[in-house]
């Protein structure tokens, strides 16, 4: 360790000297308080330290301490069902030791050091293992089993493994690497946030993430190990969104980050999450979610750590072979503290104030995505996939997070204040999103769901565009100019817009749809309206075709449970029959 002093204060910027040994994102020790702070620039004798904590009362002449060790967060049980701040201090264990907010140069361990575990090896003495190898397991909650894994970079034979309950600092294992030394094995690791974990291979992202939301998982859908952004003005439902992905999509382990929100929004994650029932186990939530809160009154500079913290648990447990999904809400709050700090050093500014190397910086992020094939000999499987959410100021999309996010992920959900106000929720707006995974993924569905499911999405995707273009022609002469088949187009459209596209976050059955119901509810509709097309060419009155009773059945299917979907058979048949009589006898068959 060294010491020295500081020599200036500027809001979380304090520049120090006398700092020989300190390297680019040590952590340092700032002020009588030990408050804690990152190297971020190194100019000759100067350095600059980007503080998470309050600096009031810090002032020139105070010691600065630099630890010699980079940011990192510690890796082990006792992680999940957990909320940690932006540098993965315990938010419960400090409520309860300094009461609501958190006290200056406050220093919790992230991880529990007095809690036992019982840990099981898997590993026997005499193996020989690598980085990743998994040596035993422990079950940290009713849902998830956690591995504990071979450091990586670690490579030699177990001497010694243990079985029985220990705290994540103690001794379970020993490994004897090939040059005679013995590496102590605790169930922690640590590891720098802003280093990416490394694995054997990454794969390509062919499988779909089902997130049960209808416009997502038909429309513009992700994969498992994909990126997504989820842009939008305020009020127009990106958390809920978010917060939906978090509950319903097809991941083992969610990581949500709440990086300069609202605290109010962490709440409804904190109070929802524990009362929501898992749908694969009926356990609640939380027992698979990391939470990482940052919100808009903590600390500004802590929101830059925040995102680093959270994607580096998130790759912990990709690494055992789990798919992870990581909620970063929002990225634009992230960027606004690199701007500050930016501000702060007078480094030069890019567009509207950002630094130059935001672009970098999001690329950086979202490349730690991705579908890999885990260290360790049993070659297994584990994804990350990323989805960040974007606040545009006024909903401006040509901004530059906006557009530095764009660059880099694959898929695109605009969120429309207009479909916002119109409470159609999600509001995402179907003629400027877009999905890059959307070949793979229908290649996928039309194997593992039905060989007619590329179909149905390209009808749907043409009909709602035909639909935009019709509109146009109708506010400038009327409907009534419309043919007959136009008329159908813009009744269908309504329909897919409205009884598929629309989900109700807070319903019990609309709030989650399979994959399997969202295929035949889109097929009710189409075939619809490919009844209705074969009876207009055969002079049905379309007047009569739009009122049919079978319409308000399929407008309903979207509340039919899972369980009942056998049902949509009887719905197809009363279509078919009902058309069949309107032409048969000129009246609505009854």
């Amino acid at each position: 360790m060294s010491q020295g002093v500081v020599v200036k204060v500027s809001g979380p910027l304090v520049v120090a000297t006398n700092l020989p040994e300190a390297k680019m994102f040590d952590v340092v020790r700032v002020g009588h308080q030990g408050l804690i702070g990152e190297v971020i620039e190194i100019r000759g004798e100067r350095v600059s330290i980007q503080v998470y904590e309050e600096t009031s009362g810090i002032g020139p002449g105070d010691p600065v301490v630099s630890t010699g060790q980079p940011l990192s967060v510690e890796l082990g049980p006792g992680m999940l069902e957990g909320i940690f701040d932006g540098i993965q201090r315990p938010l419960d264990v400090i409520v309860n030791q300094a009461g609501s907010f958190i006290t200056r140069g406050i220093d919790v361990p992230a991880l529990n050091r007095e809690k036992k575990w019982y840990f099981r090896p898997v590993a026997k003495e005499g193996d020989r293992v690598t980085g990743g190898d998994i040596l035993g397991t422990v079950q940290e909650t009713v849902i998830v089993e956690h591995k504990i894994m071979v450091p990586p970079y670690v490579e030699g034979v177990v001497e010694e493994i243990k079985e029985g309950e220990f705290t994540v600092t103690e001794v379970v294992a020993k490994i004897r690497k090939d040059d005679g030394t013995v590496v102590d094995v605790t169930m922690m690791q640590k590891w720098p946030v802003r280093k990416t974990r490394p694995y054997k291979q990454k794969l390509p992202p062919e499988i779909p993430m089902a997130t049960g939301q209808r416009v997502i998982d038909t429309l513009f859908p992700v994969t498992k190990g994909g990126t997504a952004c989820i842009p939008g003005p305020f009020g127009s439902g990106k958390t809920v969104v978010q917060h939906q992905l978090a509950k319903w999509a097809d991941a083992e382990i969610v990581v949500y980050i709440g990086c300069g929100e609202r605290g109010n929004e962490m709440t409804d994650v904190l109070m929802e999450f524990p009362e929501l029932k898992d749908p694969k186990t009926g356990e609640p939530l939380m027992k698979r979610t990391v939470l990482i809160a940052n919100t808009s009154n903590m600390p500004v500079a802590a929101r830059e750590a925040s995102i680093y913290t959270g994607i580096t648990i998130a790759e912990y447990f990709r690494d055992m072979g789990y798919s992870v999904a990581l909620m970063a809400d929002s990225t634009s709050r992230w960027a606004e503290a690199l701007r500050e700090m930016s501000g702060r050093l007078e480094e030069m500014p890019g567009e509207e104030g950002y630094p130059a190397y935001l672009s970098r910086r999001l690329a950086e992020f979202y490349e730690r995505a991705g579908r890999v094939i885990c260290l360790g000999k049993d070659e297994r499987e584990g994804a990350l996939t990323v989805v960040g959410a974007v606040s545009p100021p006024g909903g401006d999309l040509s901004e530059p997070v906006t557009q530095a996010t764009l660059r880099v992920v694959k898929v695109f959900w605009a969120l429309d204040a207009q479909l916002a106000y119109a409470r159609h929720f999600p509001a995402i707006n179907w003629l400027t999103s877009y999905s890059l995974y959307s070949d793979t993924v229908e290649r996928y569905m039309n194997n593992k769901i039905d060989k007619n499911w590329g179909e149905l999405r390209a009808t749907a995707i043409r009909l709602l565009q035909d639909e935009a273009n019709l509109q146009e022609i109708v506010r400038l002469v009327g409907i009534d100019a419309l043919s007959t088949k136009d008329r159908l187009i813009l009744e269908v459209a309504r329909s897919i817009r409205e009884d598929f596209l629309h989900q109700n976050a807070f319903h019990e059955v609309d709030t989650y749809t399979s994959l399997q119901k969202q295929f035949r509810m889109l097929k009710l509709i189409l075939l619809f309206y490919e009844e209705a097309q074969k009876a207009l060419d055969k002079g049905a009155p379309f007047a009569k075709l739009e009122k049919l009773p079978v319409r308000e059945r399929i407008a309903r299917a979207k509340y039919v449970k899972e369980e009942d979907i056998a049902n949509f058979d009887e719905i197809e048949e009363q279509i078919k029959k009902e058309i069949a009589g309107l032409l048969e006898g000129g009246e609505v068959y009854a």
